[in-house]
C-alpha cells in the first residue's frame, strides 16, 4: 500500500468524528425527552393540586360502577345488539356475572348477563323466587334505600318484586326483559333518569351454587362529568389533552386535543429521526382516544401513588407522544389519577437539526483533513519519488557511481526537515560510494602498469643469470628447473596483468555499446551455425521459436556472451558429447540457454561462477597459458547491460548443466533538441 493510501485511511479515521457527534445528538435527544417529561409531569402536579383546591367532585371510594355514555338509543329487549360498542367495557359481577351500565336523555339503563349452563326458574312474585336463579337491584339516594327482585320463569318481559317498604316518589315496580340461551341469562331494564341515584347494588344469584340469595355489591356511580371537563379545560396547559380518571382507570373529564403544532418534518427527516436518534418509545395506543377505561402502564403507576411518563408513536410523521400520569389526592388515597398528553415534534426537528448540522461540519472537517492529507501525501510522495529515482539514476552507464549528478547537488539536500537529512546523507553516502568504485574500477589499470616494470625487471633478470650461468659453462643441471620455474611463474603474472587491463577495456567497451532492432531468434541461429564447425564430433541442437523475436539489444555483445558461454561448455563437454542451445520469449524479454553434458556444477560455487577471475578449470600444467575465469563475467556483464541477469544450474537428470542468459529491450537513446 502506497503512502497517499495509507494517509487516505488515517484521513478516514476522522469518521470517529460524526460518530461520536451522532452519539451526542442521541443523548441530547434523551436529555429533552427527560426534560420535557419532567416538565410535564410538573404542569400536571399542579392541575392535580388545583384540581383539589377549587374542590372538585371526585371519586371518594375506591370502586365504583361507571356509567358509560351512549349515543344511539337503547331498545330494552334482553338483547346485546344496542350494547356491542360498549361491550369490551363490561364490568365484572360476581364470579361469573358482568353489568353495562350507560345512560341517554331517557334514563339510566343495565345490561346485566349471568353465565351458567343450570337454570332454576321462578317468577318474582312466587314463594320461591329467592332460591330460584334471580337479580336483586338495591337504589340509593341520599341515604335512602330501596331494593327490588327481577326474576322470571321464562324468557320476555318481567316485572321487579319491590323487596322494602315503599318509598314516596320512588318507583313500587320495574319492568324490564329477561332472555335465556344456552350459556345464561340476562336481564335489560330503564331506570327512570329523575331518580338520580348516588349508588347503586346489584346481586347475581345462582340457585347451583348457593349462597346468600339477598347479597348485593352497592357502589357509587361514577359518570363522565362536563363539570368537571370545563374545570380542567379552564387549567390545564395548552396543545395538552388531560384526562381525569376514576382510581380504577374509569374517564372522569377530559379537555383539549392532540395535535402536534409547528412545521411538520418531511419523510426524509422522520426517517433519518428513526433510524439514527429515536429512542425506543411504545406503540401508538390508538384504542384510548374514545376509551371509557384506560389500562395503560403509565395510569396504573399514578395509581399506586407514583408518576409516571411514557413516549409514544405519534399520529402524524415522526411525532412522538409524551404521557405523563399522577396520583390526585393525598399521598396513599389517591382519589383518582390524572394522566396529560403531549404530541411534539419540537424534538425531533431539534434531533434532526442538530444531526444535520452536525453531519455537514463533520463531513466538511473531513473533506478539508481529507485534502490536506492528499496534498501532504501526494507532495510527500513527490518528493520521495525524486529520492528514488535520483538513487536508480545513481550508477551511469559505464559503471560510474555519479553522487552529484549533472546540477552540482544531489536532489532535496537544501531541505530543512527529515526528507533534506536523509537526501544529504544519500549525497554523502553516493559521494563514499563512487570514490571507493572510482577506485576499484582503475585497480586493475593501475596494478598491471605498476607491475610491468617489476615483471620487466624480474624478466630481464632471469635472462642475465641464464647468460652468466651459461659464459662459464653449460647450464648446471639442479638449476635448470628452478629457472624453468621462474620463467613460468613470470609468464603467468605477464598474463594475469594483460587479463586486468583487458577486463577494464572489455567493461568500458560493454557500458558503451549502442542498441538496435534486431530480430534475435536470427542472431541465436546465425551463432549456432557458426559453432557446428568448431564442436568437433560433438552434437549440437538448436531449439528456436516459431515466430521471430524483435528486440532492442546490441547483437554483438549478445554475440560475444554466446562465444564466452560455448567456450566454457566445450571445456566440460566430452569429444562425443551434446549441446543444447535454445531461446525462448519470457515476459517482457527472451531467456538463451545452453546446455552440456559434463560433470554438474560444485554448489558451493554455483552463485561465484559469473565473478571476475573465477575458473573451475583444472590447473594448466607449466607453459601452458594460464585460464583466467573472465569469459562468465563477460556473460553476466553483458546480461545486465541488458537489464537481465546469468544464472547456472546443474540439470534435473544429473547428465550436465545449463547457463541462462535472461535478457530484456535495452532503453532507447532520446535525441535532444538543441
Amino acid at each position: 500500500m502506497n503512502l497517499r493510501r495509507k494517509l487516505v485511511l488515517v484521513a478516514l479515521c476522522t469518521l470517529a468524528l460524526p460518530v461520536a457527534g451522532w452519539l451526542y445528538v442521541r443523548q441530547m435527544e434523551t436529555l429533552l425527552r427527560e426534560g420535557q417529561a419532567q416538565a410535564l409531569v410538573a404542569s400536571a402536579r399542579a392541575v392535580a393540586r388545583s384540581l383539589v383546591a377549587i374542590g372538585t367532585a371526585l371519586p371518594r371510594d375506591g370502586s365504583g360502577w361507571y356509567v358509560e355514555r351512549t349515543a344511539t338509543p337503547i331498545t330494552v329487549d334482553g338483547y346485546g345488539d344496542d350494547w356491542a360498542p360498549l361491550t369490551p367495557w363490561s364490568q365484572p359481577l360476581g364470579p361469573r356475572g358482568s353489568v353495562l351500565l350507560a345512560e341517554d336523555g331517557d334514563g339510566l339503563y343495565l345490561y346485566v348477563q349471568q353465565r351458567g349452563i343450570t337454570r332454576k326458574r321462578s317468577d318474582a312474585d312466587d314463594r320461591g323466587a329467592l332460591h330460584a336463579d334471580h337479580m336483586v337491584l338495591e337504589l340509593e339516594r341520599g341515604g335512602t334505600r330501596l331494593r327490588f327482585l327481577l326474576a322470571s320463569a321464562a324468557p320476555g318481559t318481567f316485572t321487579a318484586r319491590l323487596l322494602d317498604p315503599p318509598v314516596a316518589r320512588w318507583p313500587d315496580r320495574l319492568v324490564g326483559q329477561w332472555q335465556e340461551d344456552g350459556g345464561g341469562w340476562r336481564v335489560e331494564l330503564r331506570l327512570p333518569r329523575d331518580l338520580a341515584l348516588d349508588r347503586l347494588g346489584l346481586g347475581l344469584y345462582d340457585a347451583a351454587a348457593g349462597g346468600d340469595p339477598l347479597a348485593v355489591d352497592v357502589r357509587p356511580l361514577w359518570h363522565y362529568s362536563p363539570a368537571l371537563a370545563g374545570e380542567l379545560a379552564r387549567i390545564a396547559p395548552e396543545n395538552v389533552r388531560a384526562r381525569v380518571l376514576a382510581p380504577t382507570g374509569w374517564l372522569l373529564a377530559q379537555s383539549g386535543r392532540l395535535r402536534a403544532d409547528g412545521p411538520q418534518p418531511g419523510w426524509f427527516a422522520a426517517l433519518v429521526y428513526r433510524a439514527l436518534l429515536a429512542s425506543r418509545v411504545e406503540d401508538a395506543a390508538l384504542w384510548t382516544h374514545d376509551a371509557p377505561r384506560l389500562d395503560l402502564p403509565e395510569v396504573v403507576q399514578a395509581r399506586s401513588g407514583e408518576p409516571a411518563t411514557v413516549w409514544r408513536d405519534g399520529e402524524t410523521r415522526a411525532s412522538v407522544v409524551l404521557a405523563a400520569a399522577v396520583p390526585i389526592g393525598p399521598p396513599g388515597q389517591p382519589r383518582g389519577v390524572l394522566l396529560l398528553e403531549q404530541a411534539s415534534t419540537t424534538v425531533p426537528l431539534l434531533a434532526n437539526r442538530a444531526l444535520l448540522s452536525l453531519l455537514l461540519t463533520s463531513f466538511g472537517v473531513l473533506l478539508v483533513a481529507g485534502g490536506i492529507l492528499l496534498w501532504f501525501a501526494t507532495r510527500l510522495s513527490l518528493r520521495l519519488g525524486r529520492l528514488r529515482d535520483a538513487a536508480e539514476r545513481a550508477q551511469m552507464a559505464d559503471g560510474r557511481i555519479d553522487g552529484l549528478f549533472t546540477q552540482g547537488r544531489f536532489p532535496l539536500t537544501a531541505a530543512p526537515d527529515e526528507i533534506g537529512d536523509l537526501a544529504r546523507s544519500f549525497e554523502r553516502l553516493f559521494e563514499a560510494i563512487g570514490g571507493y568504485t572510482d577506485y576499484l574500477r582503475t585497480l586493475a589499470s593501475k596494478l598491471s602498469h605498476e607491475l610491468n616494470t617489476p615483471l620487466a625487471i624480474v624478466k630481464s633478470s632471469l635472462d642475465n643469470l641464464e647468460h652468466a650461468l651459461q659464459a662459464d659453462g653449460p647450464l648446471p643441471p639442479e638449476a635448470q628447473p628452478y629457472l624453468a620455474r621462474a620463467r613460468d611463474g613470470v609468464a603467468r603474472l605477464g598474463t594475469l596483468v594483460r587479463a586486468m587491463s583487458e577486463a577494464s577495456r572489455m567493461e568500458r567497451a560493454i557500458a558503451a555499446a549502442e542498441a538496435e532492432d534486431v530480430d534475435l531468434r536470427e542472431v541465436v541461429r546465425g551463432c549456432a551455425e557458426a559453432y557446428r564447425p568448431l564442436i568437433g564430433a560433438r552434437e549440437l541442437a538448436c531449439n528456436l521459436p516459431a515466430a521471430p523475436l524483435p528486440m532492442h539489444c546490441a547483437p554483438e555483445l549478445i554475440a560475444q556472451a554466446l562465444d564466452k558461454l560455448l567456450d566454457n561448455a566445450l571445456s566440460f563437454t566430452p569429444p562425443d558429447g551434446w549441446l543444447r542451445l535454445a531461446l525462448a520469449a519470457c515476459g517482457d524479454g527472451a531467456e538463451i540457454t545452453l546446455a552440456n553434458q559434463g560433470p554438474p556444477l560444485p554448489a558451493a560455487m554455483q552463485a561465484r561462477l559469473f565473478d571476475s577471475l573465477v575458473s573451475l578449470r583444472d590447473k594448466a600444467t607449466p607453459g601452458d597459458a594460464p585460464h583466467l575465469g573472465l569469459g562468465l563475467y563477460v556473460v553476466r556483464l553483458v546480461a545486465e547491460r541488458h537489464g537481465g541477469s546469468a544464472a547456472a544450474g546443474n540439470l534435473a537428470d544429473g547428465s550436465g548443466v545449463a547457463f541462462s542468459l535472461r535478457l530484456r529491450n535495452m532503453p532507447r537513446q532520446r535525441l535532444g533538441v538543441g
